[in-house]
């Protein structure tokens, strides 16, 4: 699927073999703005829409704003190919087979792609992720270091939401390290953490949520006290479903 053309079906036949697809970002929208993956590789469309954002988030710190805006990106982005990835059936990594749906706001809620006939996932991450992170630093004036663990968080993230959706924890979380490693430095490792016997993520980054008014910091920030970040954890752990 090009930009132009039209959806395959391959990620309709991954969606269905995964329950709460929907809210795992794997299904579009019956409304809001679809864009192609490509734009996201554009310093000055990515500039925009940081610019447009800013009202909204009622901060004018660029650097701020794009890591926000990759946060949530990034999560989107990468979903349909893990899902391929976690099931099965292979759906493409690369932004000229991806198309965004953004809410109101421009609020990433989706991504949709085609069928993965290449034979390196890992190198079509890697080409997606650089080229993305290059553009997000550029329109945002900030480094790509924090970008690329933003990325490693997203992808942990991910793979243990994937992992919960089809009852397996310990074997989807278990590809998030040699993925990571297959993708290359600067990609961080993706860490995780048990608490009360529930996984969670072990954060590299910091999304810089706090930095917009009116917003705290998150449970899982390794700003936090790792102390008050424990009780934080076990209070998110009770209220998980068992799996």
């Amino acid at each position: 699927m090009r930009d132009e053309e039209s959806d395959d079906g391959a990620q309709a036949a991954v969606a269905a073999r995964l329950p709460g697809a929907a809210a795992l970002g794997l299904v579009a929208p019956p409304m809001g703005v679809v864009v192609p993956a490509t734009r996201l590789a554009d310093a000055w469309w990515t500039a925009h829409v940081l610019t447009e954002r800013a009202a909204r988030q009622r901060t004018t710190d660029r650097r701020v704003l794009a890591t926000v805006w990759w946060y949530s990106v990034s999560s989107v982005l990468l979903t349909p190919a893990l899902a391929g990835l976690v099931t099965g059936r292979p759906l493409s990594a690369r932004l000229s087979d991806t198309r965004l749906h953004l809410l109101s706001g421009g609020v990433p809620i989706a991504a949709t792609t085609a069928a993965g006939h290449s034979t390196d996932l890992e190198a079509d991450l890697r080409g997606t992720l650089t080229a993305v992170v290059g553009a997000v630093a550029e329109a945002g004036g900030t480094r790509t270091r924090p970008l690329w663990a933003i990325a490693t968080d997203s992808l942990a993230n991910r793979l243990l939401a994937l992992g919960r959706a089809v009852g397996d924890v310990d074997a989807v979380t278990a590809l998030a390290g040699p993925l990571a490693a297959a993708i290359g430095a600067p990609m961080p490792a993706p860490r995780y953490v048990e608490v009360v016997g529930t996984r969670f993520t072990r954060r590299a980054s910091c999304c810089l949520l706090y930095r917009v008014p009116h917003e705290a910091v998150c449970t899982s920030c390794p700003r936090r006290d790792p102390a008050e970040r424990q009780v934080l954890l076990e209070d998110a752990a009770a209220r998980i479903p068992p799996a």
